[in-house]
Order: structure tokens, then sequence, then C-alpha cells
């Protein structure tokens, strides 16, 4: 959790998208452990998922993330995020918590039907092609 100390480092940069103790302790089991056989893991993972959402948040370029040690360097964060896509993290960790939401409302764990909406923008045009 954000502290004081933390908030009068990085000014608002962490306002609205750090995880909370409860979502981090959700998340953590979920993250892919240190490559074994490599150097101990030096890059804290929660802020690293809180530079995360910082990007997504506000939209910012990767470069343009706060400094350390508001958030792990920037390059840091974009190899993570990449490596992590790459494996598959993000998908398992979106089916992991869609699976636990839906066991919570006690719900079926996996969807029984989809919605499927209907074409509404025009693909390709009728009759010769224009020039």
């Amino acid at each position: 959790m954000w502290t004081p100390q933390d908030h009068r480092l990085v000014g608002d940069y962490g306002a609205g998208q750090a995880l909370s103790d409860d979502q981090y302790r959700l998340i953590e089991p979920l993250l892919p452990a240190a490559k074994p056989g490599a150097r101990p893991r030096s890059t804290n993972m929660r802020r690293l998922l809180d530079a995360l959402f910082y990007v997504v948040r506000t939209g910012c370029q990767w470069r343009h993330l706060p400094p350390s040690p508001a958030f792990p360097p920037w390059p840091t964060v974009y190899r993570y995020f990449w490596s992590f896509l790459e494996a598959g993290v993000w998908e398992s960790l979106r089916h992991h918590l869609v699976v636990m939401l839906r066991e919570q409302e006690g719900r079926d764990p996996t969807p029984s039907a989809a919605i499927i909406d209907t074409q509404s923008v025009k693909t390709t045009e009728k009759g010769r092609p224009r020039l």
C-alpha cells in the first residue's frame, strides 16, 4: 500500500492506480517466479505492476514513467510487460480472476453462453472499387 513516504516521493503519480494490499495478495501467486538458475530477481513486482497500471491509466509513454524509486526504470517495466505477454501471463491472470469472481457470485466458473454482436461497420464495398 502507498505510504505517506511514497506519496511524498511520487506526488500524485500513484494516486488511484496502485494496487491495494488485498489486490496484490490475490495477484502475487499468479505471477511467474524468477527463472531457476538465473540471478535473483531484484525488481519489486508490486512496484512493477503499479507502473504498468500507471501507463494504462494515464496513457503516458514508457519513457515518461516517473523515475526510480517511484517505479522501476522504464526499460525494466517494458521488458517485463512484453515477456509476460509472450509467456501468456496476462491471459492466465485474467482467466483466474474471472473464474474467481464468477465463483464468488455463485456462478459456474465457465460461461455457458456468449453474445455475438452483429456487424456494425461496413467492411467491403459493393460494386466496382472506387478509384
